[in-house]
């Protein structure tokens, strides 16, 4: 059969605007999925629309509930699937990577494996969230075990037990950064010896690519950043901020932040208009300059109080700030909500409105258009708004009951995750599930 050039012509745009149409639908479905540690870009930034602009009741309606066991992690969802991991001790202890529709909370696929916690601190259950790439679910486990299933199936792919081929020197609280995929790698942290700090792994094979540096691990997410342009691998390891080339490991740039007492950097570092900013509790700040032209940093400022009580600019335990303007929010060591001058550190307000005072006292933060949505420890979120004048709180809801497996008081540590105009969150009993669109 023989075509005439306008069939052809209307064939041609018919199958580009079906292209399209498919590009935008691909899009916007991944663009509504959190498939890893603090969003689809590692930033805390949830850039979903027709959301709820205030809570209709102090407690929000649960879409679902379903049984877990105990554990750390935060929940990530990707294609109709939410993923978690937890413990249980009976009859033997095992860690398990978990996997239920996100509509339902029916579960689809469970994956265990024997973990006995040794020198562990807080033994209550994995930390680290899982990451969802290419139909691969990558979970890295307390005690350095890093695990690659089939994402819809659960099916085995490969493993690497990172304690005994890394000899790692465990932290006091085990291993507890989110591994990051970046390319056809997927980069851990895991302050294995032999300048194997960090490893990135052929994220389909699991052969080992690459290893960098002789720090020792922390308990911080590394992230990627765009400078010079490149893409640089920015890690806060127990010893250093460095940036290196996430290709090969190379070292592109190294800041030394050794701690004054011990490695408890948890807080993920912020990037945020050529600023790199890090945190921790008994540390204080640094905030350093990124070259956007070179690849180098400078310290623009390094603060830190007499002690956890007398605290200087920022000494955040587990919360991740929010850079937003020319301003630094972030949650200090007793839950006091700070506001800082980002140029210099010099505090302008601090409010206890958000979360009630205690040691390590949490609230995650993400965005979402011009609202900070924060969910604290008593398991309450917040929507709220965040400037130099002071914490304006639009509306506050319970989601779920603080249980005292993650700390003795009764607390809810983990990370929400926020999806497909949903949001998902664990206890140490139940992950659940409530509906955030603006239709309901």
């Amino acid at each position: 059969m023989v075509r005439t050039t306008k069939q052809c012509l209307f064939t041609s745009i018919s199958r580009i605007a079906l292209s399209l149409t498919l590009f935008s639908f691909y899009n916007s479905s991944e663009a509504a999925d959190w498939p890893q540690w603090r969003g689809p870009d590692r930033n805390g930034t949830w850039n979903e629309k027709d959301i709820v602009k205030k809570f209709a009741a102090p407690q929000l309606s649960i879409r679902w509930r379903t049984k877990i066991s105990n554990g750390y992690s935060g929940p990530t969802v990707a294609k109709g699937r939410v993923y978690i991991t937890d413990r249980i001790t009976s009859p033997d202890p095992k860690e398990r990577i978990l996997c239920f529709d996100a509509k339902t909370g029916k579960p689809i696929w469970s994956y265990s494996y024997e973990c006995k916690y040794k020198k562990v601190g807080y033994p209550n259950g994995p930390r680290a969230a899982v990451a969802i790439n290419d139909n691969r679910t990558y979970s890295l486990g307390t005690m350095g075990h890093l695990f690659c299933l089939d994402a819809a199936t659960g099916d085995f792919l490969w493993k690497k037990d990172c304690v005994t081929e890394y000899k790692i020197k465990m932290p006091i609280w085990g291993i507890t950064a989110s591994p990051l995929v970046e390319g056809d790698l997927v980069i851990a942290q895991i302050g294995g010896r032999d300048g194997a700090c960090l490893v990135a792994f052929d994220k389909v094979t699991g052969s080992e690519r690459w290893r960098a540096l002789d720090d020792r691990a922390s308990y911080s997410a590394p992230i990627m950043i765009e400078q010079a342009g490149k893409r640089v691998l920015v890690c806060w390891t127990g010893d250093s901020v460095t940036g290196l080339n996430p290709v090969t490991g190379e070292l592109y740039w190294q800041y030394p932040f050794k701690p004054f007492r011990m490695v408890i950097n948890v807080p993920t570092p912020v990037f945020h208009d050529d600023y790199l900013f890090v945190t921790s509790f008994y540390d204080g700040s640094l905030l350093l300059k990124v070259n956007p032209d070179k690849l180098t940093v400078e310290k623009v400022w390094r603060r830190k109080g007499t002690s956890e009580k007398e605290t200087d600019s920022l000494h955040c335990m587990i919360s991740t700030p929010v850079l937003q303007g020319d301003y630094i929010y972030g949650v200090d060591s007793y839950g006091q909500l700070r506001c800082l001058e980002l140029r210099t550190g010099d505090r302008i307000w601090e409010s206890f409105d958000a979360v009630p005072k205690n040691r390590w006292a949490n609230i995650h933060m993400v965005k979402n258009q011009d609202n900070i949505w924060m969910f604290n420890e008593s398991g309450e979120l917040i929507i709220s708004k965040l400037s130099p004048r002071g914490f304006h709180e639009i509306s506050r809801a319970k989601l779920i009951k603080p249980t005292k497996g993650q700390l003795n008081r009764g607390v809810c540590w983990s990370h929400p995750a926020f999806a497909d105009k949903h949001v998902y969150i664990r206890n140490d009993e139940e992950l659940v599930c409530a509906n955030l669109s603006d239709e309901d």
